[in-house]
């Protein structure tokens, strides 16, 4: 699914379900303002119905509630996860006028985000899982320059060298047709998000 989401902002979006369970495992939703982009992609645990469940509680709170401050939103959504399976749990935020990215994550969910001068940036997530018990968060900020390429993914995903998949002016379509054709993986739930800021 690809799409001219924003004015702002070019999305590719894939998704694919564990080979043999009816749901996925993995949810994610994102929108957009005049002011922001958010994006949140969760990874419940284990496969089928239940890591479904998990996953799209935290996409429910975060649909219904999307204006909140990451650091909000990602205790939300661990409160949500009390009594059931649990997931890993990544939120961002881009605004647009600061060009400020706002990340946090807890778990095994990878992110990307590579600018035209060829920095990329990797932010490492809190190890773990959301279920509802104490958390610690490591929200983290960054600007990022117009052009700026980013990659979200699931661990059903094992991509290696991030940096020369994104590098370059390929658009997201591209990239994201040579993770599909190149990283495909039928033995777990696996979603991955790609997108350019304009």
């Amino acid at each position: 699914m690809k799409q001219r989401f924003h004015e702002q902002l070019d999305l590719f979006v894939h998704q694919t379900t564990k080979e043999g369970k009816q749901e996925c495992g993995d949810s994610f939703y994102f929108t957009a303002t005049d002011d922001y982009f958010i994006c949140v992609v969760a990874d419940g645990l284990g496969s089928g119905k239940f890591a479904n469940e998990s996953s799209m509680a935290v996409v429910s709170l975060v649909e219904q509630n999307h204006q909140e401050d990451v650091e909000v939103l990602m205790k939300r959504c661990n409160e949500v996860l009390a009594h059931k399976r649990g997931a890993a749990v990544s939120i961002f935020k881009v605004h647009f006028k600061t060009r400020e990215f706002v990340y946090s994550c807890v778990g095994n969910i990878r992110f990307f985000l590579y600018s035209p001068d060829g920095k990329l940036t990797y932010p490492l997530p809190v190890t773990g899982y959301l279920s509802g018990r104490p958390q610690v968060f490591n929200t983290q900020r960054y600007f990022y320059e117009p052009d700026s390429k980013f990659l979200i993914y699931s661990d059903g995903f094992d991509i290696h060298g991030a940096k020369s998949l994104l590098k370059g002016y390929r658009p997201v379509s591209v990239i994201a047709e040579e993770i599909i054709s190149t990283h495909q993986n039928s033995a777990d739930d696996a979603t991955f998000i790609v997108g350019s800021l304009l």
